[in-house]
C-alpha cells in the first residue's frame, strides 16, 4: 500500500493526521475559553462530552489519529536520518527558528506527549474514563470546573503546561506549513503565505492556552471553582440527582444544611436502636439511606473545605 510503502504516502498520512490534530487543538482551546467566560456552560459541555456513544467514538478516533501521527513521525524520522543524517526535511533556506524546530520535531513531539500524559491523568482519566468504568469518586465526572480546581491548585501544573505549550508552538508552527508542503503546496508564492498563517494561527492558539492556564491557576488558588455561587447551584443539581431528590426549592446553603441534618439524624437513629424501632426504621434501612448520601456529604465537605465528615455505616448483626 503506497501510504506505507512510499515516502510520499507516509508524509501524506502525517499531513492528514497533523491537520486533524491542529483542528482538535484549536477546538480544545475554544472549549477552554468557555471555562473562563461561562464556567457553568463549560460543565454542560463536559457532561455532553462524557461517556456518551458519540463522545466515545470521537475519543477513539482522536486516539487513533495520535497513534498514527506518532508512528509515522518516528518512521519518517528514522528514514530521514538514515538517508540524510540530521537533514530531515528537504526544504532549503528556512528561517533559523524553523530550522531548529524542523531538526527537533521528534524531541518536541516527545515533550508534547509527556505533557499530554499529564493532562490525560488530570482530566480524561478522572472524567470520561471514570464514567466508562462506572466508578464513583468525590468529584462528579461531569463537573469539569472541579477538576480545573484540583489540577491548577498545584504550583507545578501551570509550569508543566507552559512548557508543553511552548513545545506545542514550535511543533505546530513547523508542522502546520509542512503538511501543506507535503500535499504539494510548496511553490514560492504559497509557501511564505502558509508560513505566516502557521505562525499567526499557532501563536494565537498557544498564547490563549497560556493565558487560560494563568487564569485557571489564579482562580483555583482563590477557590473560585468551589465558592462561586452559580457553580455551587450547578453542583447542587448534580448532588440532587445522586440522591434522587428535587432540589429546585433549595438554595445551595439550605441544601447543604438539610442534607447534613438528615444524615446526622439517621446516624443518631442508628446509634439508638430502640428509637429507630419506634419510627419503624431497621438497621438495614438506615445503613442504606446513609450510604446513599455518603457521596453527597463528601462533595459538600470538599466544596466547603470542612474536615471530611465520617459517615458511619454500621455492620449488620
Amino acid at each position: 500500500m503506497w501510504l506505507t510503502s512510499s515516502s510520499i504516502g507516509r508524509k501524506l498520512v502525517m499531513a492528514i493526521t497533523g491537520a486533524c490534530l491542529v483542528l482538535f487543538v484549536t477546538f480544545h482551546c475554544l472549549m477552554n475559553a468557555v471555562a473562563i467566560v461561562y464556567p457553568s456552560a463549560y460543565n454542560v459541555i463536559c457532561e455532553f462530552l462524557g461517556a456518551n456513544w458519540y463522545a466515545l467514538i470521537a475519543s477513539a478516533g482522536l486516539a487513533l489519529l495520535f497513534i498514527l501521527h506518532i508512528i509515522y513521525a518516528v518512521w519518517l524520522t528514522l528514514q530521514n536520518r538514515k538517508a540524510r543524517g540530521n537533514d530531515r526535511y528537504n526544504v532549503s533556506k528556512k528561517p533559523a527558528t524553523v530550522e531548529w524546530s524542523s531538526q527537533n520535531m521528534l524531541v518536541l513531539g516527545i515533550v508534547i506527549l509527556a505533557f499530554l500524559v499529564v493532562h490525560l491523568i488530570q482530566f480524561w482519566a478522572k472524567m470520561q474514563l471514570q464514567e466508562i468504568r462506572g466508578a464513583e469518586g468525590v468529584l462528579p465526572p461531569s463537573m469539569g470546573t472541579l477538576f480545573i480546581q484540583e489540577a491548577f491548585s498545584s504550583v507545578w501544573t501551570p509550569i508543566i503546561y507552559i512548557i508543553g505549550f511552548v513545545a506545542l508552538w514550535f511543533h505546530m508552527n513547523h508542522g502546520f506549513w509542512s503538511m501543506f508542503q507535503s500535499a504539494g503546496w510548496n511553490n514560492i508564492t504559497w509557501l511564505p503565505r502558509l508560513k505566516k498563517i502557521a505562525c499567526w494561527w499557532t501563536s494565537i492558539v498557544v498564547l490563549v492556552f497560556i493565558a487560560q492556564a494563568i487564569v485557571f491557576t489564579v482562580n483555583a488558588n482563590n477557590d473560585f471553582y468551589k465558592k462561586d455561587t452559580t457553580l455551587r447551584e450547578q453542583y447542587k443539581e448534580v448532588m440532587g440527582d445522586v440522591v434522587g431528590i428535587p432540589v429546585d426549592r433549595f438554595k445551595y446553603d439550605d441544601f447543604s444544611t438539610t442534607v447534613r441534618e438528615h444524615v446526622s439524624q439517621l446516624q443518631g437513629l442508628l446509634a439508638q436502636p430502640q428509637q429507630a424501632m419506634q419510627v419503624g426504621a431497621t438497621e438495614e434501612m438506615l445503613n442504606t439511606e446513609i450510604a446513599r448520601f455518603e457521596p453527597v456529604i463528601s462533595l459538600l465537605d470538599y466544596l466547603e473545605d470542612t474536615p471530611a465528615t465520617t459517615v458511619n455505616v454500621q455492620p449488620e448483626n
